[in-house]
This record gives C-alpha cells, sequence and structure tokens, in this order.
C-alpha cells in the first residue's frame, strides 16, 4: 500500500510530534519522513482513533488497527488494561511474546517482576492502568522462539494515538514511565531514562511523570547480586511515584 500525499502530511505531523522537544528536525527525522513518503511496501500513518470518550470503544478499535506494518506478524493488538480512572498509569514498550498470545499487558517474566515489584512498593496492581507505547509485538524468528525486536520510531509514532487517548480518557494524576522508548514516547528522542529516573517530571501529555527502568532490564542482569541491586532501585522509583500521585 502506497502512502498517498494527503497520508504523507499527516505521518510528516506525527513523526514531529513524536520527536517534540528538539529544538530543529534532525537528520534521523527528515529521513523517517521520506521513508514514510516514498515506501511502497509498508507504510506507517497515525492510528485512527475513533472520536469518542469511551475506552472501552478506542479498545475495540485499536484491535482492527493496521497503521503500521507490525500487525501482520502480530497475533493480536495489546490494548491497555486497568481502572478506566486509575490514579496510577504505567508505560511500557511493547507487548513480548506472552502478551502477544495472552492479549494482556505485562503477563510474562517482565509482568511478574513488576507485580512484585508493585506489591513491595505499597501499589496494588488492580489500581493501576498498564499498557504499552506499542500495541503490536515486534519479533524476529530464531529457531522456534520469536525474539523481541526494538520498535521503531516509526512504529512508536504510527501507535501514538492510542497512547494519547488512553491518556485523554483515564486522566491519570501521574504517568510512570518504564524504560527508554517509553521515556523516548513522553518526553523525545533525546530523553535518557537512567540520568533522569526517579524523578518527578512534566510533560505535554502528563503533569507529573516518574521515569524509571523497564522490568525486563533486570532480567538481563549479570549475576544475582546486580538483579537485587537494581531490583531495589526500581521499586525505590515505584515508591518515589506512590508519593507523587498521592500529593495534590
Amino acid at each position: 500500500m502506497r502512502v498517498d500525499h494527503s497520508d504523507f502530511g499527516r505521518c510528516h505531523s506525527f513523526v514531529i510530534r513524536h520527536f517534540r522537544g528538539a529544538d530543529k528536525r534532525s537528520t534521523v527525522e527528515l529521513r523517517l519522513i521520506s521513508e514514510m513518503r516514498s515506501n511502497g511496501e509498508d507504510s506507517w500513518t497515525p492510528a485512527p482513533v475513533p472520536d469518542t470518550n469511551s475506552l472501552a470503544k478506542v479498545a475495540a478499535a485499536a484491535k482492527e488497527c493496521t497503521a503500521c506494518p507490525l500487525y501482520r506478524r502480530a497475533t493480536q493488538t495489546v490494548f491497555g488494561e486497568g481502572p478506566t480512572r486509575a490514579t496510577m498509569f504505567l508505560i511500557g514498550e511493547q507487548p513480548g511474546d506472552y502478551e502477544d498470545v495472552a492479549g494482556k499487558p505485562f503477563v510474562g517474566p517482565a509482568g511478574k517482576i513488576l507485580n512484585r515489584a508493585l506489591e513491595e512498593a505499597g501499589i496494588n496492581r488492580d489500581g493501576v492502568y498498564v499498557t504499552n507505547a506499542v500495541k503490536h509485538f515486534k519479533w524476529e524468528p530464531r529457531g522456534k522462539r520469536r525474539i523481541h525486536q526494538k520498535p521503531s520510531a516509526r512504529d512508536i509514532a504510527a501507535c501514538r494515538p492510542w497512547l494519547e487517548a488512553e491518556l485523554r480518557l483515564v486522566e491519570p494524576k501521574l504517568v510512570v514511565a518504564l524504560g527508554s522508548t517509553a521515556g523516548q514516547t513522553i518526553f523525545g528522542s533525546s530523553f535518557r531514562v537512567m540520568k533522569e529516573r526517579g524523578k518527578i517530571l512534566s510533560s505535554r501529555l502528563a503533569g507529573k511523570v516518574v521515569a524509571t527502568v523497564h522490568p525486563s532490564s533486570l532480567l538481563r542482569q549479570p549475576d544475582e547480586a546486580s538483579r537485587e541491586r537494581e531490583y531495589k532501585r526500581f521499586v525505590a522509583d515505584l515508591r518515589v511515584a506512590l508519593k507523587a500521585a498521592e500529593t495534590e
């Protein structure tokens, strides 16, 4: 499917919005815009969010999303989950293999770590809204396994309207950005989660934001001592988020 000129105008707009925060367009941004216009096989366009105040209707529409090529290889859309008026809103990167099969966010190994950390921080998982910046699983085959691939800036930008709709309808008091992809989705491509983690920040999308690592990063620590140290830091960041969410 080829992107026509009207599609290109929308693509140009949403890519620049995705990279909001930079003073001028970078070479990467300009290349992305060019690729969106010229790629004749794959195409990326803004996700078609319906004009509604119903989160359930938005979630239903997301099931049919074909705004980027990821839908072709994913089992299903994995939309956000949680109370419609949750105080805290957690954003990860994308669904993994377990989430792609189950159709629910954070149900795999990283989700188990997240659940444990939330409980230790005094946060009820059932009381928070959990979602991802990208709603389809991006992967590559390795033998019989499906291995995670990092979503591209075009993937994230195409999916951004779903995230913006979730934020608009849930209206959380605080957003927790889990990992670099979530942080850059909110703050722009220059954001560095390791530099800003544990701080109470603000953005156009949310009045209060706390960034921390993605729980999957704890699984990649080289040894038990490192895993335990980084897990404690992760819980500490979540405690900062809880305190900030409870403060007017």
